[in-house]
């Protein structure tokens, strides 16, 4: 009898998650592909198109940042990032809404980041970071739209495309989890807030 419920309990487990881990290997399919692929979970805006991954950037880390623009700035913030992929701003694009802009092609790298110049393990062990988790090697998400209080945090649905978000980037670049920052945690910034944090955290502890 023991044994029996051992092992329904074990079926059904294996049906809980069985749906999940296929939804996950298809994200992690569609997260190697190149051209403008529709990811379910997310309401995506391609400026750039995917390349061949092999031929992107080795991006080893992502850094959360987010903005102070007003509700409706990531779109015209991803725009100028296109006509000029170099400039200070990030790859992808969070509007408040949850869309998601792709703004920069992946070979191209933004001015992001200020050299991983905190050194005071505030936050984070930062032996690992201290100007090491850099532009070159980390692709940038700018969530807009905290403004004017910048303490207010991302919106519900920026949390919601984060979620999927993050898992696509993992898998395309092959990211650890323990990879992914917010930019107080790796750079001196804006004493009013922490920017990125609640981002990053929720990503870490949503887990693999």
């Amino acid at each position: 009898m023991m044994i029996a419920r051992l092992l329904a309990a074990a079926l059904a487990v294996f049906f809980l998650t069985a749906p999940a881990a296929a939804v996950d290997a298809e994200l992690a399919k569609l997260a190697r592909a190149s051209g403008t692929p529709d990811i379910p979970g997310l309401k995506m805006v391609w400026l750039a198109p995917w390349g061949d991954v092999r031929s992107a950037r080795p991006w080893r880390n992502i850094i959360v940042h987010q903005t102070e623009g007003p509700a409706g700035s990531a779109r015209g913030g991803a725009a100028e990032q296109s006509k000029t992929p170099t400039r200070r701003g990030v790859t992808v694009w969070v509007e408040t809404d949850g869309t998601v802009y792709w703004a920069v092609a992946e070979n191209l790298v933004p001015t992001h980041g200020d050299g991983a110049n905190r050194n005071d393990n505030k936050y984070i062990d930062n032996r690992a970071t201290y100007r090491q988790v850099v532009r070159d090697n980390s692709i940038g998400v700018e969530f807009a739209g905290n403004y004017p209080d910048v303490a207010a945090g991302p919106t519900e649905a920026q949390v919601a495309a984060w979620k999927t978000l993050v898992k696509v980037l993992r898998a395309r670049y092959e990211i650890p989890l323990d990879r992914v920052y917010a930019h107080n945690w790796i750079d001196y910034k804006d004493s009013r807030y922490c920017e990125g944090c609640w981002l990053a955290t929720l990503a870490r502890m949503w887990g693999e």
